[in-house]
């Protein structure tokens, strides 16, 4: 078996959320958009992956597997599952069981992944306030991948991605009041250069465009409205520029994702969460994926929650998981050469 077909892992996420159903209904949608789509295979969850099938109406039959490699062939008649971990389905109603199912989930699919048994790691939605009680003790997945890959934090940068942009934030789970003294010239270039690797690493960019945001309206007016670009923004830009990436800004954030602006660069890279998030969310929510940057494997992530509230209802749409899943198959392509 080639690396690039090597199957993908994906982790269940929490039980109780949209992530079983959307699950069930990605097999189907990719199975039947694609001649050869990429297989992919859910670590545990069998009972709960066929109880959410048949409750929201879903054809997708659910197939046990033992081993990773078992996944190619039993991806062409159904949903390929691993057993061995599983919890009752109870849609909306979230549960320390389930909690643990996730986590466990989380765990060995990224073992597999590790182990090079899966091209590239897909990770279903999770409920952090759920996975504390279990001993989950990360602000999020992204920290738990960097844990697991024997990296720091700082070197797993948060990527997020739609069919035509591309953002990063620079500071992520923090109070918005914390960001300007959070923000330095080394973690601006700390980050970009990890994220100009991942671009032509996974997404086979010779020479990756990259835009820097402003912090301030109007990107500080000259200093009239705070002192962040002249202080740290514009010497990190300068040094990348020395270096040779092809970096521009810092660029005002109610210009950045104009149409005419949003041509000129592969990734914008923000100063703070929201900064990044919200024209991803606002311009391509439905297919909005999280990939994480800088890990020595792949790994991808539909850009939503668990949401509780319509879980089981039939109502979750399963576009940005779909997209996840066909992100991953493409960055393992391009890490396959």
């Amino acid at each position: 078996m080639s690396g690039a077909r090597f199957p993908l892992a994906v982790s269940l996420g929490d039980p109780a959320g949209i992530g079983p159903e959307i699950l069930c209904a990605s097999y189907g949608r990719l199975k039947s958009g694609a001649a050869n789509p990429h297989p992919f295979f859910v670590v545990g969850g069998f009972e709960v992956l066929r109880a959410a099938a048949a409750r929201s109406g879903i054809d997708c039959p659910i197939i046990p597997i033992a081993q990773p490699d078992e996944a190619p062939m039993a991806f062409a008649a159904g949903l390929p599952v691993m057993a061995g971990l599983d919890t009752r389905y109870a849609p909306g109603a979230p549960t320390t069981d389930g909690a643990q199912l996730a986590f466990s989930s989380l765990k060995w699919a990224t073992e597999f992944t590790l182990r090079s048994e899966a091209a590239a790691l897909v990770t279903a939605p999770v409920a952090k306030a759920q996975l504390m009680q279990v001993g989950f003790d990360f602000p999020g997945q992204t920290e738990f991948l960097a844990s697991a890959c024997e990296m720091q934090p700082r070197d797993a940068v948060m990527m997020l991605a739609g069919p035509s942009l591309r953002t990063v934030p620079l500071t992520v789970h923090v109070a918005l009041s914390e960001v300007p003294a959070l923000l330095t010239a080394d973690l601006i270039t700390h980050k970009a250069r990890i994220v100009a690797k991942g671009l032509q690493r996974d997404f086979g960019l010779e020479r990756p465009r990259l835009a820097v945001a402003g912090l301030n309206p109007h990107s500080g007016e000259g200093g009239q409205f705070g002192g962040e670009e002249q202080r740290v923004i514009e010497p990190a830009i300068a040094e990348l520029a020395a270096e040779g990436f092809d970096v521009i800004g810092p660029i005002p954030g109610d210009a950045l994702f104009t149409p005419m602006m949003r041509g000129s660069y592969d990734a914008a890279l923000c100063m703070y969460h929201d900064q990044a998030l919200i024209p991803l969310k606002a311009l391509e929510f439905d297919e909005g994926v999280n990939v994480t940057l800088g890990l020595p494997i792949i790994r991808t992530s539909p850009d939503h929650g668990t949401a509780f509230d319509i879980a089981g209802q039939g109502k979750a749409d399963p576009s940005a998981m779909c997209a996840a899943i066909r992100m991953a198959a493409n960055c393992a392509a391009a890490r396959a050469g």
